[in-house]
């Protein structure tokens, strides 16, 4: 049995053990999706593919995959697993196109997907500020030994917490503005998918801001959380 006076000392440690699993996780998301298509192919924020059917299975691409530093094109013949992708990528680069032969071999409208690119290039710069910002709260949380770094790691957390939301908003308006773009397009025949990554963004935005929670009860002292010596 916990003796009553070692009850605080183990809840800081556990706390403080919870509020870097929290962060680790929350980063090692972040960074995945920051990193994403074409860097890691599996990862992406939508897909463009073709709803066309009895057409001959052949290398023509009929999808393409769009992630924060490019896109890949696939065909029914090199269609992508978890573990494997042969499709012909652009990226990683900043600002990068769609070869126009791509999209028209696709039957996809060329406004949509000029939308589509624009809107990753804020993804861009956003994706990696996340990540850098995720980055220094969990190192800073390695520290709450000390009370100041404990505050100071709160406040980051909170800036963090903040940007990763503005992140998976920017990741979600895009998706859902492309979707309600296509259902205005009836000349063509494709659909728009989401993809993981959105959802990759959003698990750690909710861990990110469980790790707030988790900090301000650090910081003050909250339900009898003290170090050794503090009662």
């Amino acid at each position: 049995m916990v003796k009553p006076h070692h009850r605080p000392l183990a809840a800081y440690r556990i706390l403080s053990w919870i509020c870097i699993g929290l962060l680790f996780t929350a980063f090692l998301l972040s960074l995945l999706v920051g990193l994403s298509l074409p860097i890691i192919k599996p990862i992406y924020l939508l897909r463009f593919y073709s709803t066309r059917t009895g057409q001959p299975a052949t290398n023509v691409a009929t999808e393409l995959r769009f992630g924060v530093w490019g896109v890949c094109a696939n065909s029914v013949l090199n269609e992508p697993t978890f573990f494997s992708d042969t499709a012909l990528c652009f990226g990683p680069q900043l600002g990068y196109v769609v070869p126009d032969d791509i999209i028209t071999l696709l039957n996809i409208n060329v406004t949509l997907v000029q939308f589509v690119l624009k809107g990753l290039l804020v993804v861009l710069v956003l994706h990696p500020i996340a990540a850098g910002l995720s980055l220094v709260t969990l190192v800073s949380s390695l520290f709450l030994a000390s009370h100041s770094i404990s505050i100071l790691a709160l406040v980051l957390s909170i800036v963090t917490a903040l940007v990763s939301t503005a992140v998976f908003a920017v990741d979600l308006a895009l998706v859902i503005i492309a979707k309600s773009q296509v259902k205005q397009i009836t000349t063509v025949q494709f659909a728009i998918q989401w993809g993981n990554a959105p959802w990759m963004g959003l698990t750690a935005v909710i861990l990110t801001w469980l790790a707030v929670i988790a900090l301000s009860a650090r910081a003050c002292y909250c339900f009898g959380v003290r170090p050794h010596g503090k009662f």
